[in-house]
């Protein structure tokens, strides 16, 4: 009797390469690896589980994989390659991690939970020819998916001779169309069929040359399309585009002409002035609705570098403007019933709520979460920030099942990372959460992404100080922190809280006392910092009166429950905290 053949079957394999993956090692191996790490635990592993692959084997720099479906297969690599293109947006190209794929429908032998065999071969042989950032196929492939998928085509590009398969391979290229499932579906007379969140409008106007000095001319025109660039950035703003708003300059507007000609909600509008050696710029804002002044401001700098002064200019107006266009949104909204709100409008008044941290606030702003999704389930925001309330009720203890609400936070992240890869929140809620669970490496890559996304946002700015601090960092921690404290003058109060922390674990104990100081209705965890804060100062009067105030808002504290909560990277910053808290006189 013959002993059996080996195992044959058809299959569709995957075969992905990193591109350039030794330059990239060479410069940064610790920060190419923990990218790497994190693109295949956020993208590329969820990816191919949710279209039935099966990882056969992994290389530093590749990956092998086996549909049942070809159609699985090309609909995974798509989702792939559109993904990192938007992750790779924000960095500079010498750091972009790409990857070529190429994709065969073939015979493979199975052994030992591998496949080897003609079908693997060339599968390998295509990716090869694959662009970076790209997918090639056989005309296997092609035939079986034809015209399967609507957001994908097909180019030939001709029988290709590759290395170590004697015959021809006819190869075809995949163009990545624009996603379908993300375009807006018309009906048969045009309307809209998917909703689109209302967000606040802005144009700025051609800032005014008061001077009649031509230089400043470029100076006004360059200054605004600065400003239009950067508020760009943030999520949560329609900005009208130069093209449309220097159609005005020069003219005489009327702002609630200017206003219902764009259709926006809100006008900057100012001017530039150069009165000997220093530059005058006024800003004001204007909501188009009412008329009315929201904010104005002036800056005089002296006429030394007049790019360095447009760079400066530049990030105070749009550090500040974003804040006061949504505290005049939220002063709109609190004169709504919630049934009428917007889905936006419900996200602002939840964001409200989240800062204020109280358990019957979360739950209020958890409510109008869902309804802002349940509105725009496209909505990216709305995820991410029902990902950072969820996340809240977990820090404090507010939900019944702690390991079901974390995967509830791990969930929405994932569906807001999904619609939009680059949004600042999204990144930033990612890295707090990877910190959490003290993975400092991905933590970091998301910090980094939501930083280099969005510069000039306090929020992201005031977390690196944070983050910096846990790490063992906390000189450059504090000046990250003053920095947001100066990027948004009206910040929550909760930036005294991470200014506090810095300023103990780089032991300038009298400063963090001083920082603590600010919070109007100090929690036990501020009050057990107060208590550390000035057992470390030698005051021992104020260090029992801080702890006995621990011990009564929360009764069963002990020191060391309380910092298994704690973040620290560094087993110094830990012994400092645990020294103060203990010299307290708190419970161990």
């Amino acid at each position: 009797m013959e002993a059996p053949g080996p195992e044959r079957r058809l299959a569709a394999v995957l075969a992905a390469d990193m591109v350039g993956y030794s330059r990239l090692m060479e410069v940064d191996e610790a920060g190419t690896l923990a990218r790497l790490k994190t693109h295949r635990l956020e993208l590329i592993d969820p990816s191919i589980a949710k279209n039935r692959g099966r990882i056969i084997k992994t290389t530093g720099d590749g990956m092998l994989v086996e549909f049942r479906s070809v159609v699985d297969a090309v609909s995974c690599a798509a989702e792939v390659q559109r993904r990192m293109a938007l992750r790779n947006a924000d960095v500079s190209p010498a750091r972009w991690i790409q990857f070529r794929i190429g994709i065969n429908l073939g015979d493979v032998i199975i052994e030992d939970n591998d496949i080897f065999g003609d079908g693997v071969n060339v599968a390998a042989r295509l990716e090869v020819l694959a662009e970076p950032g790209g997918i090639c196929v056989s005309g296997a492939v092609r035939d079986q998916v034809n015209h399967r998928l609507d957001d994908i085509a097909f180019e030939d590009i001709g029988e290709q001779n590759v290395k170590n398969i004697t015959r021809p391979i006819h190869v075809f290229r995949v163009r990545l169309e624009p996603d379908a499932a993300a375009a807006p579906e018309s009906g048969k007379d045009g309307a809209t069929a998917t909703i689109t969140t209302r967000k606040p409008s802005i144009a700025v106007l051609p800032l005014v040359n008061m001077s009649g000095d031509p230089e400043q001319e470029f100076f006004a025109d360059g200054l605004t399309e600065d400003i239009i660039t950067e508020l760009s950035r943030f999520r949560d703003l329609l900005v009208i585009s130069r093209n449309s708003t220097f159609v005005h300059k020069g003219k005489a507007v009327k702002v609630q002409e200017v206003a219902r000609e764009l259709d926006v909600e809100y006008v900057l509008e100012g001017s530039v002035r150069k009165v000997g050696d220093r530059v005058r710029i006024t800003v004001q804002l204007i909501d188009a609705q009412t008329d009315r002044h929201v904010w104005a401001e002036r800056y005089d700098r002296k006429l030394e570098d007049i790019f360095a002064i447009q760079d400066e200019v530049t990030r105070a107006i749009v550090s500040t403007l974003p804040g006061r266009v949504e505290a005049a949104t939220q002063e709109r909204a609190k004169r709504q019933r919630t049934d009428n709100m917007a889905a936006y409008e419900c996200v602002l008044a939840a964001k409200v709520l989240h800062h204020r941290s109280r358990r019957e606030d979360n739950a209020e702003a958890q409510s109008l979460l869902n309804r802002a999704i349940a509105l725009d389930p496209n909505y990216a925001h709305a995820h991410a920030w029902k990902a950072c309330v969820l996340g809240q009720t977990w820090v404090y203890g507010w939900c019944a099942d702690r390991d079901a609400t974390f995967q509830q936070v791990a969930d929405e992240l994932q569906i807001a990372l999904a619609l939009d890869d680059n949004d600042s929140d999204v990144h930033r809620i990612l890295a707090a959460v990877n910190l959490t669970r003290d993975d400092h490496d991905r933590a970091a890559y998301h910090q980094e992404r939501a930083l280099a996304l969005n510069p000039n946002y306090d929020i992201v700015v005031v977390q690196q100080g944070e983050f910096l601090t846990w790490l063992g960092r906390p000189e450059e921690g504090i000046d990250w922190i003053r920095k947001a404290m100066r990027l948004n003058p009206y910040h929550p109060e909760r930036f005294w809280n991470h200014l506090g922390r810095a300023c103990y674990c780089a032991e300038k104990f009298a400063e963090a006392a001083e920082a603590f100081a600010r919070i109007t209705r100090p929690d036990y965890t501020h009050h057990a910092f107060l208590a550390a804060t000035f057992a470390q100062m030698g005051n021992a009067v104020a260090a029992a009166a801080h702890a006995a105030e621990v011990v009564k808002l929360e009764p069963g504290f002990s020191v060391a429950t309380y910092l298994a909560t704690q973040h620290y990277k560094q087993e110094a910053d830990r012994r400092r905290h645990e020294t103060g808290l203990l010299k307290a006189g708190l419970p161990a």
